[in-house]
């Protein structure tokens, strides 16, 4: 599976039912010299060994191309498309498809009708809660592996942007962590942290980054685990100049600032409506000082959207979008728990996003398993 973090790196993880020899990771442009890469390895049981490398800067917006052999086999060349800003970045936008993977099936077949057979998307915006427990190999294969497979194989040459959910997490930290397949999101906003040693051990792990797709730069927030660090690593990006130059600017958090539907029992009763305050009280103000355009939640599982004004003397729009996107295949979340009288489309099903950015132009369409549109909107600068 491939993954993108931070400006110009990706990271691949495979896995192999028995230990692999000496692998390695190769990358290349067209008509360009290989670079190797040594993977970092993890035997999770028997008969399931996980690789992880890392490539890149990768510096120019020429197509990628990478492979994985060891001495004796070699996996068949994929290649990763990379778009200019003048051109269509189509990006698709899923979320909270855990324990659900028959639904999630369903919205990946509309997701193939929708694009067609020629074409693909160019980024895939994960918003977190890939599957139930990350502890758990079946939760791995049946919700998120097997689907992904089955029905678009995407994920071989898609780049994913992976927002953590509060099921993704293995808050522990240490080398030998539950998370089987997402603890390799460490230390990549600044390359000089690969070579700290809680890097090497496991024991450190940094989640939110920011990145550039086309015109748009968009900063990913870790919504379980707040810190010093991140408040700091947000207000530093907010100000940053890629940030404000930026046609587009987009922050994707997966507990939303305003959740509107939730189990009863769970929001009243165990404080799980406590759960995204700090993204409500604290992030939130710095969203709309700094002229974000839109930010983008999962966690609730349906779809919701709502375009508030806040700054009347912006040079800018002066209106932030907030879109609720958790409806890729888990239980759907039908019972209100609050009303914060500003979303302006409630969708009770399964959904996917389609995100357009080209140049001076933002297109969003949310669409059903169907293929039905459910919402559209578009901003241009």
């Amino acid at each position: 599976m491939l993954f993108e973090h931070g400006d110009n790196y990706y990271y691949v993880v495979w896995e192999t039912s028995c230990t692999s020899g000496a692998p390695l990771l190769e990358w290349w442009y067209d008509d360009a010299s290989r670079h190797s890469i040594e993977p970092w390895y993890r035997k999770i049981d028997d008969t399931h060994h996980r690789y992880t490398a890392i490539f890149g800067p990768v510096v120019n917006t020429s197509h990628v191309h990478y492979k994985v052999n060891n001495y004796r086999l070699s996996t068949k060349q994929y290649t990763i498309v990379r778009r200019g800003e003048a051109e269509l970045n189509r990006v698709l936008v899923i979320a909270d498809n855990q324990n659900g993977p028959t639904e999630f099936r369903k919205v990946l077949t509309g997701i193939q009708q929708y694009y067609g057979a020629s074409s693909k998307p160019d980024t895939i915006l994960h918003v977190g809660d890939a599957v139930q427990n990350v502890g758990s190999l079946s939760n791995w294969q049946r919700q998120l592996f097997a689907p992904m497979e089955d029905k678009s194989g995407l994920h071989h040459t898609t780049p994913t942007l992976f927002v953590p959910g509060n099921h993704d997490h293995d808050k522990r930290r240490v080398p030998s962590n539950r998370n089987l397949y997402m603890d390799m999101y460490h230390g990549l906003y600044n390359t000089d942290e690969l070579g700290k040693a809680a890097v090497i051990n496991g024991s450190y792990h940094r989640f939110f980054h920011s990145l550039s797709v086309g015109s748009a730069r968009i900063i990913v927030l870790d919504a379980e685990c707040p810190s010093e660090e991140e408040s700091e690593f947000l207000e530093r990006e907010l100000q940053s100049l890629e940030f404000q130059s930026a046609h587009f600017r987009i922050v994707t958090v997966h507990i939303p600032p305003y959740i509107e539907f939730w189990d009863p029992y769970g929001w009243n009763k165990k404080n799980e409506k406590h759960w995204g305050e700090h993204i409500r009280l604290e992030y939130d103000p710095l969203f709309r000082k700094h002229n974000v355009d839109l930010v983008i939640s999962g966690h609730q599982h349906n779809y919701q959207r709502s375009t508030v004004r806040h700054n009347t003397n912006s040079a800018r729009s002066g209106t932030i979008t907030y879109a609720i996107v958790g409806g890729a295949g888990g239980k759907l979340d039908l019972e209100r728990v609050e009303d914060w009288n500003m979303y302006n489309v409630t969708y009770l099903n399964h959904h996917f996003v389609a995100l357009d950015i080209k140049d001076r132009s933002l297109s969003w369409t949310a669409l059903n398993s169907a293929g039905t549109v459910i919402d559209h909107f578009a901003l241009q600068r």
